[in-house]
């Protein structure tokens, strides 16, 4: 079966990864989380005191950057390394969240991540999630999802994917963490987050995760269908 390139944006908490890691291992597609090479990114820049409002230092910083994704050999999912360091759960922390909007809305680390997800994607057969994979990193994708759900939902959501982690975390917080990610992702100067012209609209406010992932099978089956 031809393999296509399937784009999937849209806003912080709708689910986007947890979609495509499910349509990727269904496929057999390799699946990149470019939200977290860009939260890598943030950590490093973290860890090494980084001021990334200093352009020399952001790109002295990023050329001492690897990124790699390596796949956990119990899940089978793919998990993001950095300079060789496992930090996949490190990068979902709060910590990370609060900063990574402003870290990748500096246009050298969207340069740098952006080359290396059109490197990734030039074999096809790769199903990416993000905020600008469909409208920059991939603008002739054969299928672009633009996913979204009522603000209320998402808050909902991400506040039990963080309490999990840590019980201290209150709902209030995340509200604030989400409304702030959101107002600098649609407005930031390069790359913001907006709905590709010929994207396709998931809203999955009053999906359960079975609904949502056939709705987005059916969508890849018929663009497989039409790249024929």
């Amino acid at each position: 079966m031809k393999k296509i390139i399937v784009t999937i944006d849209g806003w912080s908490s709708c689910g986007k990864s947890t979609l495509a890691k499910q349509l990727a291992r269904k496929l057999g597609y390799i699946y990149v989380d470019s939200g977290a090479m860009y939260r890598a990114i943030t950590l490093y820049f973290l860890r090494n005191h980084i001021d990334w409002t200093d352009e020399p230092q952001v790109a002295e910083a990023l050329g001492n950057i690897t990124l790699e994704f390596v796949p956990n050999a119990k899940s089978g999912q793919s998990e993001m390394y950095l300079n060789g360091e496992n930090v996949e759960y490190v990068i979902r922390d709060l910590v990370v969240a609060e900063k990574v909007s402003e870290v990748a809305a500096i246009k050298e680390v969207r340069s740098f991540a952006v080359a290396q997800q059109q490197q990734m994607g030039r074999s096809k057969g790769i199903i990416m999630d993000g905020r600008d994979i469909g409208t920059v990193v991939f603008p002739h994708a054969e299928l672009k999802i633009f996913m979204t759900a009522d603000n209320a939902v998402r808050v909902e959501r991400r506040f039990r994917e963080l309490y999990e982690k840590n019980p201290n975390v209150s709902l209030e917080e995340v509200k604030s963490n989400l409304e702030m990610r959101d107002y600098i992702d649609s407005h930031r100067e390069v790359s913001p987050l907006r709905q590709a012209e010929d994207a396709i609209v998931l809203d999955n406010t009053n999906l359960t995760e079975e609904q949502q992932f056939r709705q987005a099978l059916s969508l890849i089956e018929k663009a497989v269908t039409a790249a024929v």
